[in-house]
């Protein structure tokens, strides 16, 4: 068995720059730059190093946090003595390169960094119900052959043919999948869509191969990131202001102002915004004018997913999980997604002697975590574990933690999801720019949102667009396409590159 890796397929012109106030005027105390970028992720260090490809070195990138990353972000965890770097939020290379196909870019940069990963077998796995180990791997095999084969060829067909969307519950329903209250049912579901997508996912989009792989390199995930930084970043730059909160946007179609919470203000030509969907949705920074009605919808109508890992550490001593496998699969009886797929780092291949196992709750359970102290948590979780193994003594942890990414001011939340029946054109409407304003991350990728490689696209494409405009060699400076009208769908003609969508939704390059 092969856990298949879920993007999204079920998506399903106005022209020129938002309309902005006409009397922007720059602020004569700001610093001034050709290109403000804000935030240090992914795609808005990948957004600096298209400028800087395009002999363009005059912006600056504002960073909220004390180093750059973004959500991809780690720590130390352990006891004393006994203390490894963990990742808090993105931790795979999801989809590697396939024969004959492209290289995932985040692989590319995985391997040029030489970043420590190992596969992750998703047929490793172990499963369990509230009296013990209990094997139900057979139900993972009924779902992948038959729902999930079924389901994603009906993703094929509504995108095609131009139908209406339907979420993956009826779509399961609709081919005989209704677990009902078969609560091991309910968990393989988990498994097989919660696990990754944090919300129930649409469909899945195969461009690159369907390998993940898990990284837990010392340096930390991030180092790919740092790692394309240093190409172009001197190690007390003056263009990264780490520490710098935005507070309020000001736009327009002659420049960008912004202004940060420690009275400091930057002036640009342009400005790349690569905030999450999260924090656009939470109003943690404000607009000058308030953004476009077209823009709101665009922006309130996606979701953003929290994904939540929590870890824990045991005396490497006294290890009482079977490390020859690794994931752990749980079936609580009565709430599904409760504390359901544990993953063993012990084991070889991983961190060997570490004594670190860690559980992964998403959405409704990762606020029910995030909103509780960690003695509640912690209590949580061990009861399950002494479900899962009824005749072990069982340890207290040395060590546990876990991230709150759903309260975090600069997140709020751990990636996006594209909700049932939304357009494509919606999409575009989050995506495009208003003014000289423009947007990057991941959220912003109609291939592939929610991933890695979505925000590293996303970064480039706004970069290079910007500095085609400041080299003249667009023939002039378009915007980017929005929709002031949307309609119920989005005919097959209009998934180009206009709209974000740059390959076949049908390319499956070699995946059978």
């Amino acid at each position: 068995m092969q856990k298949k890796h879920v993007g999204f397929l079920w998506a399903a012109f106005a022209v020129g720059l938002a309309t902005a106030t006409p009397f922007y005027r720059r602020n004569a105390t700001c610093r001034e730059t050709k290109i403000a970028i804000l935030g240090a992720g992914t795609a808005g260090i990948t957004a600096a190093q298209a400028l800087v490809n395009n002999s363009i070195t005059d912006f600056l990138i504002v960073e909220y946090n004390s180093d750059i990353g973004g959500r991809v972000a780690h720590t130390t965890f352990g006891a004393p003595n006994q203390s490894y770097t963990i990742e808090l939020g993105a931790n795979w290379v999801q989809g590697l390169v396939t024969k004959g196909g492209p290289e995932n870019p985040i692989w590319t940069l995985a391997q040029l960094y030489n970043l420590t990963n190992t596969y992750s077998n998703y047929s490793s796995i172990q499963t369990f119900d509230e009296t013990g180990a209990v094997d139900f791997t057979d139900l993972i095999e009924e779902f992948e052959d038959g729902p999930f084969t079924s389901i994603e060829q009906d993703a094929g067909n509504i995108l095609n043919l131009n139908l209406q969307d339907v979420s993956v519950r009826s779509g399961l329903s609709l081919v005989g999948w209704k677990p009902k209250q078969d609560m091991q049912a309910q968990a393989v579901e988990w498994w097989e869509w919660d696990f990754e997508a944090a919300y129930n996912p649409n469909a899945t989009y195969y461009q690159f191969s369907e390998d993940n792989n898990y990284v837990f390199d010392s340096r930390g995930f991030n180092a790919f990131i740092k790692g394309a930084a240093s190409t172009f970043l001197t190690a007390s730059d003056s263009r990264l202001l780490l520490d710098t909160i935005v507070t309020n946007i000001t736009y327009s179609d002659h420049g960008v102002t912004v202004y940060n919470q420690d009275g400091s203000c930057i002036n640009a030509d342009y400005a790349i915004c690569t905030f999450s969907l999260g924090v656009l949705q939470n109003d943690a920074v404000t607009f000058s004018p308030d953004l476009p009605r077209w823009k709101q919808n665009g922006i309130e109508t996606f979701d953003m997913g929290t994904y939540t890992k929590i870890f824990l550490q045991f005396p490497p001593d006294q290890i009482f999980w079977n490390q020859s496998y690794q994931f752990f699969l749980y079936a609580d009886p009565i709430e599904r997604g409760y504390y359901p797929v544990f993953q063993s780092l012990d084991a070889e291949g991983f961190l060997p002697g570490s004594g670190i196992i860690f559980v992964t709750v998403t959405q409704d359970q990762s606020y029910a975590v995030e909103a509780q102290d960690d003695d509640t948590t912690k209590e949580q979780v061990m009861a399950v574990l002494r479900k899962m193994y009824p005749n072990t003594t069982i340890p207290d942890p040395i060590a546990f933690m876990y991230p709150r990414w759903s309260l975090e001011p600069w997140a709020y939340g751990s990636y996006s999801n594209w909700p049932t029946g939304t357009s494509l054109e919606m999409h575009q409407n989050l995506r495009a720019n208003v003014g000289r304003l423009y947007f990057a991350g991941e959220a912003t990728s109609a291939e592939y949102y929610g991933f890695l490689q979505g925000a590293w696209f996303e970064g480039r494409a706004a970069g290079e667009l910007i500095a085609g405009y400041l080299k003249n060699l667009t023939g002039g400076e378009r915007g980017e396409v929005h929709y002031e009208v949307l309609h119920g769908t989005t005919p097959v003609s209009e998934y180009g590159a206009a709209n974000g969508w740059e390959v076949s939704s049908f390319q499956t390059i070699g995946i059978e």
